[in-house]
């Protein structure tokens, strides 16, 4: 009990140093890695540890299901030689390397643990790299393709993971044998995942009716994938993936735009709370694990953990610039459709950060052999993997903003893409309007018009993209937000006349949280449609 009080505590702490990073712009992932630092210092707390079987359970399926919810499978499509080579030739490269520094370097490692290190520490995280780079302006399609690397190479470098793990366990590793059960496990774990998802996108849209059950269903999901996939000897980080993606792809027709809102809310939650979780985990068993590796000199441990790091952001970019050129040398369709600018190149070079997935991998280590022999070193194993996600977390992180200012990257406005969206969508909606409603009553039609012609002229009034940055005068755009705005004080005023009726008994509860959750979900809508970046 007392466990849970402290963690729940620290989960508290978490969500205010979180509080204050979203106030003044600060990554998060960056924030849970030093509260992690910071909770390992305080006297007093106990030694918390999760069995490592439950970690990849309890923590990879949410988060790479999220991760996989909000990846645009069209983005995914058509960065795929990019995703693929990033996604498993950088991480294999990365493992390799680590695993060969890591043997030169420390005399204890052999090549298996060496290459377990590798294989932990190789995949960049989803969570990190989409919260580090949002709001930097940077081309969608720089972002789809670290999105997508960040999604997939979590499944190569955790199936590179298992078979240093059996090779350390069981004592072999055969590598023709574990080519062949790579590509069984991925094929069969995709499979697995697409046969998941099409079963649930049944079930949610010939049998829930109810959004509760339908979120409840969404948070089950990602463990059933995972799960069947384990049980089939498969890849149950694809199964996720494949999953998340299939029914992703698929939210507009099969969910309630109740269910959307639910489960959007839910999810972010659950994520926010699991990231802070993970962080808070290794934070309570860093004290121990850095008594367990008391019988290094603190200079060697600092050595190592510096090298490692060096390691894995160098080795991004040795891949990176032939992975990049080398395909437009040889192919003419490849420079002819997609436009190069090496300063994107530096920018994803910069890009790897490492987080919660690979801590969660490093946490999942078995605490032992057999049953008399001790997992070997693997409380130095998981030092070093600390080691370079606070590395990458921090000098990555906290560097990229100005890199991209350095290199005069031009700014990308998503608001330019989205007013082309609004205009189009309105536009048809109106034509639509006009081509099928025109024997409706003329009143009723004059005021469904006009509904959508008003959200039309306030577009047109937006100017932009030509005036988005405008030139010192009143833009259209602020034009547009001042209206808006103007609506969202309208409804606080009544929302507060709805309060102050129902503190005073003449309104009836039902009647109150309906006309509540409508002013709620009216004032959402119109905070998503101002325009700031």
């Amino acid at each position: 009990m007392e466990n849970i009080t402290v963690i729940i505590m620290l989960l508290f702490g978490v969500a205010f140093l979180s509080l204050i990073s979203k106030k003044y712009n600060f990554p998060i992932p960056i924030v849970l890695v030093l509260c992690g630092v910071i909770i390992s210092v305080i006297p007093g707390l106990p030694v918390i540890a999760l069995s490592p079987e439950v970690v990849f359970i309890v923590f990879l399926p949410p988060l790479l299901y999220h991760a996989a919810w909000y990846t645009s499978w069209s983005d995914f499509k058509q960065t795929i030689r990019p995703i693929t080579l990033a996604a498993v030739g950088l991480v294999l490269f990365t493992t390799v390397a680590v695993a060969f520094a890591a043997h030169m370097l420390i005399d204890d490692i052999s090549w298996p643990l060496a290459f377990l290190l590798g294989a932990i520490v190789s995949p960049p995280d989803a969570v990190s790299a989409t919260s580090i780079t949002k709001g930097l302006g940077l081309h969608p399609r720089l972002i789809a393709i670290l999105e997508g690397e960040s999604l997939v190479n979590d499944a190569s470098g955790l199936v590179a993971y298992k078979y240093a793990l059996t090779a350390i366990t069981a004592g072999n590793f055969v590598l023709w044998q574990a080519g062949l059960n790579f590509v069984i496990m991925s094929v069969l774990g995709i499979g697995i995942g697409l046969g998941v998802g099409y079963i649930m996108s049944f079930i949610h849209k010939k049998f829930v009716c109810d959004e509760v059950i339908e979120a409840t269903l969404t948070l089950l999901t990602p463990f059933a994938s995972y799960l069947i996939a384990e049980h089939f000897e498969a890849s149950g980080v694809l199964a996720v993936v494949a999953t998340g993606l299939f029914l992703s792809a698929r939210s507009g027709t099969i969910f309630t735009h109740e269910s959307r809102i639910m489960t959007g809310t839910i999810w972010s939650v659950l994520t926010n709370i699991l990231n802070g979780l993970i962080f808070i985990l290794i934070g309570l068993q860093l004290r121990q694990i850095i008594e367990g590796i008391g019988d290094y000199s603190g200079w060697s441990l600092f050595i190592w953990g510096a090298s490692v790091s060096i390691v894995v952001i160098l080795v991004r970019f040795l891949w990176v610039i032939p992975a990049t050129l080398l395909p437009r040398y040889i192919s003419k369709k490849i420079r002819l459709q997609e436009e190069f600018d090496f300063r994107n190149m530096i920018v994803f070079g910069w890009s790897g950060m490492r987080g919660v997935v690979s801590m969660a991998a490093a946490l999942a280590l078995p605490l032992m052999m057999n049953e008399t022999e001790a997992f070997p070193l693997r409380n130095l194993i998981i030092y070093l993997v600390f080691c370079v996600i606070l590395s990458t977390l921090v000098i990555q992180g906290l560097t990229l903003p100005w890199l991209i200012k350095k290199l005069k990257i031009e700014k990308y406005s998503i608001l330019a893409e989205e007013y082309e969206i609004r205009n189009v969508i309105v536009s048809q909606t109106i034509t639509h309007i006009e081509d099928n409603f025109s024997l409706l009553n003329d009143d009723l039609l004059h005021n469904i018009k006009s509904k959508y012609e008003v959200k039309f002229n306030r577009l047109q009034k937006t100017e932009l993209p030509a005036n988005f940055f405008g030139k010192g005068n009143l833009m259209g755009g602020e034009i547009f937000n001042d209206f808006t705005k103007l609506q969202i004080d309208l409804l606080n005023v009544e929302r507060g006349k709805l309060e102050s009726m129902h503190k005073s008994g003449s309104v009836n509860e039902e009647i109150f949280r309906k006309i509540e959750k409508e002013l709620d979900l009216e004032e959402t809508r119109l905070w998503m449609e101002m325009y700031e970046e």
